[in-house]
């Protein structure tokens, strides 16, 4: 019984039983000389994980600084001046 973790080798001689884990008992990781390589996730786990929760402007109207009182006010000077 595999751990979750395979090697190059086993996983490329069990491709169908390492994605058969990835959608039943979660997450396998392949490793390559010693290191971890690649992640295999379900499709179903893949999407959960990517899938964006709202928009930019909600997430800026739901900010717990929105209400803190800082000044985020744009300077207008001009350029720095820089020797070079």
């Amino acid at each position: 019984m595999n751990t979750g973790i395979w090697t190059v080798a086993e996983a490329k001689a069990k491709f169908s039983e390492v994605i058969d884990k990835a959608k039943t008992a979660g997450p396998q990781t392949v490793t390559k000389h010693g290191h971890t390589a690649v992640v295999v996730v379900s499709a179903e786990e893949w999407e959960r994980k990517t899938r964006r929760k709202g928009n930019l402007a909600t997430f800026f109207a739901e900010s717990p600084l929105r209400r803190s009182g800082l000044d985020l006010t744009r300077v207008k000077d001009g350029p720095r001046e820089i020797d070079l």
